[in-house]
């Protein structure tokens, strides 16, 4: 007798009829190299596909499982890059290249890279200490500090983290930095790539609020949400608009989410690129959400005067309570880049 391996499992089929085009933003006769936003959106897809990986031609490879990706060149003028994109199927795959040529006018305006190492750079950032008026607004349970326990940069990143102790009246620490009078700025495009904190209770925060807050108030001054994240719900990652009009999301202003399963193990790049007539919110390049009320004024669209950058973990809030057993979590800044 002998006995073997069945031989009659179907092969499987790798991808074919690969289809692949590069829509550059604003294109046209008269401006054949876009808008000058950067901006381009690849389309693709393939038979028997189950993910795609792009080379756009800069250095930079993408990996995803849809058939779309829109990405924003920062090389300032224009430039040709050639695009490569691969249809996978298990290790079978089929590609296609295209030139395409992009025009980019932005230009750094503002970045902090936290190199070197101890207390965040006081140049751009002041720390708000103490629990805030009601917890902040929301009924938060921690203390902010400005110890290096909670805010230090170290190996090439800010780390904020929140601590399970009791300090001050409170259960808990952390930080929340503002660049309140030392930055602030209107329109551009701002990337932060960031590892969240992890743990039910934690709340960490990339946003932004009117310089304008300690005259006209909140929610008059506008508020951005680019990313927020609630331990209790993980991989959920939030972003939204405060406004007069609306607080997040109601009637017709929706809540941008997604999920992003290793948020608290790997990086990414959240942003948000702002014009006189639009938000965009977007994760590693890829577009998310917009804000772009029909009617815009004083209720709906605060967002044309100078807002500055916020960065915290707050810990518990009036709707929701810390998981007892949280001892501490941190996140992780790699940088924070501002073009025009």
């Amino acid at each position: 007798m002998s006995c073997g391996g069945s031989s009659d499992e179907p092969a499987i089929e790798g991808p074919s009829n690969l289809v692949f085009e590069a829509n550059v933003i604003g294109a046209d006769a008269t401006h054949p190299f876009g808008d000058g936003s950067g901006m381009v959106v690849f389309n693709f897809s393939a038979d028997n596909a189950t993910s795609y990986k792009i080379n756009l031609g800069n250095g930079e490879i993408l990996e995803t499982s849809k058939t779309t990706l829109t990405y924003t060149y920062l090389d300032s003028g224009t430039n040709t890059y050639t695009v490569n994109v691969s249809a996978y199927n298990n290790d079978q795959f089929i590609s296609t290249s295209a030139s395409i040529s992009v025009k980019t006018d932005t230009s750094l305006l503002w970045a902090d890279e936290f190199n070197g190492s101890g207390a965040p750079n006081s140049a751009n950032w002041t720390h708000e200490i103490g629990t805030g008026s009601n917890g902040w607004g929301n009924g938060e349970h921690q203390y902010y500090t400005d110890r290096l326990e909670n805010s230090k940069v170290e190996n090439g990143v800010l780390k904020i983290t929140a601590k399970a102790e009791s300090y001050s009246g409170s259960n808990y620490t952390s930080a929340r930095l503002i660049s309140l009078n030392k930055f602030e700025f209107t329109y551009g495009r701002i990337d932060i790539r960031a590892k969240l904190p992890e743990g039910d209770g934690t709340w960490p925060a990339l946003w932004l609020l009117g310089a304008d807050i300690k005259t006209v108030g909140w929610p008059a001054c506008g508020e951005i949400d680019i990313m927020e994240h609630w331990g209790f719900n993980p991989g959920k990652v939030s972003s939204a608009t405060h406004t007069p009009a609306c607080h997040g999301g109601c009637g017709n202003v929706k809540v941008g989410e997604t999920t992003l399963d290793d948020y608290a193990s790997e990086f990414h790049v959240y942003s948000m690129e702002w014009s006189k007539d639009e938000l965009r919110f977007l994760i590693d390049d890829e577009y998310k959400y917009s804000y772009n009320p029909s009617t815009k004024n004083d209720e709906t669209w605060p967002f044309n005067k100078p807002h500055f950058i916020i960065l915290n973990i707050a810990m518990g809030a009036s709707w929701f309570d810390v998981d007892p057993n949280f001892v501490e979590s941190t996140m992780e800044i790699d940088y924070i880049r501002v073009y025009k």
